[in-house]
């Protein structure tokens, strides 16, 4: 999957990664996503599919990629959280 085993490498991946999972969201829905009233579900799915991505690394011996994701996933989380709640607007 991914040749370079660095904390940067994974940094760049685990933007890459769910930025191509909301463009997916977004154009099969076209921009109506929402489900059951929740807005951030599809942030939530993007976040899931790096979990199993770093599951993934760890068991191929990527220690520091798997590293770099988990930096990323767990900013990303924590934004979608301060944003779904009022705190950034």
């Amino acid at each position: 999957m991914l040749k370079k085993n660095n904390i940067f490498t994974g940094l760049l991946a685990a933007l890459i990664f769910p930025a191509i999972t909301l463009v997916i969201f977004k154009y099969l829905l076209n921009n109506k996503v929402v489900f059951a009233g929740k807005p951030s579900i599809p942030y939530l799915v993007s976040i899931a599919i790096n979990l199993f991505i770093i599951k993934y690394l760890f068991k191929k011996g990527n220690d520091q990629t798997g590293t770099g994701m988990i930096l990323c996933t767990f900013a990303i989380m924590i934004l979608v959280f301060l944003l779904q709640t009022g705190y950034l607007r």
